[in-house]
């Protein structure tokens, strides 16, 4: 591997914005002198008090200290000529996100710099091939993609272009390790990693939410409550920026050639022409106005039942911790063969596996069927979605609820749809990583990483797929495929012979 860049040269960046200020505080907290430069007259100083005003916020609340603070705005310089970054070792471009701008740059950062100067794109959509396209050595472009806000978010996307030097990419993998980050490798392919993988965990609740399975807010406390991700995907939006989350979609739908595996939600659109962008307009999925309180989530209202005997029909797979939340509750717990399902007074509980309650109900013969949706860890999960076949009788349901309730969770009864919420969203991250791997995008490790770093999701999509046990999101997949008859469902040719083969991505 070669060697990070010497914290004695200097670096450069481009785009005094909130993106280029964030990467010089980075750069100049390693301990390199920055040359922060913008078109726009005095920017590169606003950038540099920027810096200044929010490092002095951590030294006011005792988190950070006064020379330290000293040191790394006095190694910031505004300048105001593009050649006063010729000398740095790397210049990093942040400025707005257009090929033909950033290529007029690039262009002439390259006549200005030294031969050995490199030149780093931190673009999050464009293909870095494309902007090394009319360069004389475009080898030497490559893409630094920094998470907003650059300081505190982990993950760094080291892109290679068609033409970058193995030598410099893996340049700014290690002076990006040395700067306190998690950086990752990937191919110039749209939407790189992060921003190709995570579609799906906007775009299944939005397609939930326009079936009417519920609203925003029950679905957030889904995805949060039991699937442990930080934020719901309708609250995250909101806060990314509707104009912005949708533009990214539809430049991946457009430049995968329209897959529908991509395809952007029709909510969304009427959002982003409403002007509800969310909470830097004031409303998206919730409304921020002065005053206003986010609906709560659907929750059912206590179930009583007077049964205490629960039959664990099976083996439960990753449900298994849910039966010792049972016992701990009091009841009885009696165990026999059986295909991994619960039965507790008239109800039969199993774990979602794609298909709509109502259609398993019919095909197994088991009417009272009651389907729960996946947690990230069933020993603690606050939140569980269920769905009930049509065919099930009210006792069933409210024996069904009744049993979760024991164990102390929150029961959110949905519209019958396949998948539920959770399993739906993992299985789909899931396939969108196996994909990304087999195109060789980035390693499976890599992927893992970019999504747990640059996201902040619970577990990365592959290893969460494991641990599911070996071909689980393949089964749950096909079936989904099969309820709706569309190829966005369709199962990753990797998962695929990882199911035929009885393996995971890191057997």
């Amino acid at each position: 591997m070669s060697q990070a860049l010497d914290t004695h040269t200097a670096i450069a960046v481009i785009g005094a914005g909130a993106m280029g200020s964030g990467i010089a505080q980075v750069a100049a907290q390693a301990g390199h002198k920055v040359y922060l430069h913008d078109q726009r007259e005095g920017a590169a100083a606003t950038g540099r008090d920027g810096v200044a005003k929010q490092l002095q916020r951590r030294v006011d609340k005792g988190k950070m200290e006064q020379q330290a603070v000293d040191a790394i705005i006095g190694r910031i310089h505004p300048v105001s000529a593009l050649s006063d970054v010729a000398e740095s070792s790397m210049v990093i471009e942040a400025i707005i996100e257009d090929l033909e701008i950033k290529r007029e740059l690039l262009a002439n950062l390259e006549e200005l710099c030294g031969p050995e100067t490199i030149l780093a794109t931190n673009t999050s959509s464009i293909s870095v091939t494309a902007l090394g396209a009319k360069l004389s050595k475009p080898e030497r472009l490559v893409g630094m993609h920094f998470f907003n806000p650059a300081p505190l978010m982990a993950l760094v996307e080291v892109v290679k272009g068609l033409a970058t030097d193995n030598v410099v990419a893996e340049t700014v993998h290690a002076t990006a390790s040395n700067w306190g980050k998690k950086p990752v490798f990937a191919t110039s392919t749209p939407g790189f990693i992060v921003n190709r993988v995570a579609r799906p965990f906007y775009a299944e609740s939005l397609r939930l939410l326009q079936e009417q399975t519920a609203d925003a807010a029950t679905l957030d406390a889904i995805i949060r409550e039991a699937g442990n991700f930080r934020m719901g995907p309708f609250e995250l939006t909101d806060l990314i920026g509707h104009d912005v989350n949708y533009a990214v979609t539809n430049s991946v739908f457009n430049a995968y050639y329209q897959d529908t595996r991509f395809l952007p939600s029709l909510i969304q659109k009427e959002l982003v022409e409403a002007g509800r962008l969310g909470r830097k307009s004031g409303h998206g999925f919730y409304s921020y106005a002065e005053g206003s309180q986010r609906p709560s989530p659907r929750t059912e209202p206590e179930c009583q039942s007077h049964e205490n005997r629960l039959i664990v029909e099976g083996e439960m797979g990753p449900a298994k911790a849910l039966v010792d939340r049972f016992r701990d509750a009091g009841l009885e717990i009696i165990e026999r063969d059986g295909p991994g399902q619960l039965r507790f007074g008239d109800a039969v509980l199993a774990l979602t596996d794609g298909r709509m309650a109502t259609e398993r109900a019919q095909v197994e013969g088991t009417l009272n069927l009651t389907l729960f949706d996946l947690a990230f860890d069933f020993a603690k999960a606050s939140r569980l979605a269920v769905s009930v076949a049509s065919q099930a009788s009210d006792k069933a349901v409210s024996d069904a609820c009744a049993l979760l309730q024991k164990a102390g969770i929150a029961v959110s009864l949905l519209e019958d749809r396949p998948g539920l919420v959770v399993m739906r969203t993992v299985a789909m991250l899931a396939n969108e990583a196996a994909d990304a791997a087999l195109q060789g995008v980035a390693t499976k490790e890599d992927i893992d990483l970019a999504m747990q770093a640059g996201l902040n999701y619970p577990e990365g999509p592959l290893s969460w797929s494991d641990r599911l046990g070996n071909g689980r999101v393949f089964r749950v997949l096909r079936n989904i495929q099969g309820s709706y008859e569309e190829d966005r469902y369709r199962p990753a040719l990797l998962l695929r012979k990882n199911h035929y083969a009885e393996k995971g991505f890191y057997a």
